[in-house]
């Protein structure tokens, strides 16, 4: 996912800006994403400079990875906020099966397209959408693993949580991971959702959450 700067209170259907990591723009070459791991390691991709539009950070996406190492291969994935698709592209790129980027920025949502055209992938879906939009109402299968980078303190997550409860948008086990700014609490999680791990790294604290299995049932 992205990280892009707050703006303050979620007007509604306004481009969300996420707040920033506490970086420089020096410290990353602006508009490009390095893959860090699978059969695109070490590609590099060109996005546009969308509102400070930052790749989650690679240390955090190669902890997450880690946490989902035997959990991905041939999964469906869903990528909310997907931004310049570090999460997304990197989830195909260690074995994904197929993965449905969301962003509302119409100029991001055609930069993922292309760049998926020039990995080569038909694994990719991108939607340029309102994320509490999409979410209102699915009419499709649920994803086995959903990544969530909402702009920062806009109350995102306490929209999206019931959103993706109540909708059944996550398979029983299934994971979601939730990135949030680290001077506040998340707010409570479903009844189903148990914490697996979680960690912060400056403004951002990142968890991974596991849907708990129907009653039974055995991964």
């Amino acid at each position: 996912m992205t990280r892009r700067k707050s703006t303050g209170p979620r007007p509604a259907n306004t481009p969300a800006k996420n707040a920033p990591r506490g970086k420089s723009r020096n410290q990353s070459p602006a508009g490009e994403l390095r893959i860090i791991g699978g059969d695109w390691r070490s590609r590099k991709l060109r996005f546009p400079d969308a509102g400070g539009v930052r790749p989650t950070p690679a240390r955090t996406r190669e902890t997450l990875f880690n946490w989902l190492s035997f959990h991905l291969a041939g999964r469906d994935c869903l990528d909310l906020f997907s931004g310049s698709g570090a999460l997304g592209l990197e989830a195909l790129s260690r074995g994904a099966a197929q993965a449905t980027l969301i962003d509302n920025n119409p100029a991001l949502a055609k930069a993922l397209r292309d760049n998926l055209r020039l990995l080569g992938s038909d694994s990719g879906t991108v939607i340029c959408s309102e994320v509490d939009s999409y979410l209102s109402q699915r009419n499709r299968q649920p994803f086995d693993i959903i990544f969530m980078d909402p702009p920062f303190r806009q109350g995102w997550l306490t929209t999206l949580f019931p959103l993706l409860d109540s909708q059944g948008w996550v398979k029983p086990g299934g994971w979601v991971y939730v990135e949030h700014e680290s001077e506040i609490h998340a707010p409570d999680a479903p009844a189903n959702w148990q914490l697996h791990r979680q960690k912060t790294a400056g403004q951002v604290t990142y968890c991974l959450y596991r849907v708990a299995q129907a009653a039974g049932r055995s991964e």
